[in-house]
């Protein structure tokens, strides 16, 4: 229903961390970024699937689950377990996917 605000809402909270320690560290501030728009390109797909499957409208209230305070409370469920573990999972191939990065780096380096 509405787990993509998950990944916007751990977007903003990286770029508010990518913000405090880009002069230290550039290296991780690039990355971050990386992780940054891997977040909001998921959620923009996220959003394009919700409306294409009548999830969100275009009247107020934009998401078909406030309409019914019963709904609401099963959308909140659902941006904490199923957004929360997207976000989860994202992170990790993120940071997988670094990890790989610079090993594959570092054995080229030896070579």
């Amino acid at each position: 229903m509405a787990c993509f605000t998950a990944w916007v809402a751990e977007a903003l909270v990286v770029f508010g961390v990518k913000k405090t320690i880009e002069k230290k560290h550039p290296t991780l501030s690039k990355k971050l970024t990386t992780l940054i728009y891997m977040l909001l390109s998921g959620s923009l797909l996220l959003m394009v699937e919700h409306i294409y499957h009548g999830e969100i409208t275009y009247l107020y209230p934009f998401l078909t689950a406030l309409k019914d305070p019963a709904d609401t409370q099963v959308m909140l469920k659902e941006i904490v377990t199923v957004g929360g573990c997207m976000d989860l999972v994202m992170t990790a191939l993120w940071a997988i996917y670094y990890k790989v990065f610079s090993f594959k780096k570092a054995i080229e380096v030896k070579a």
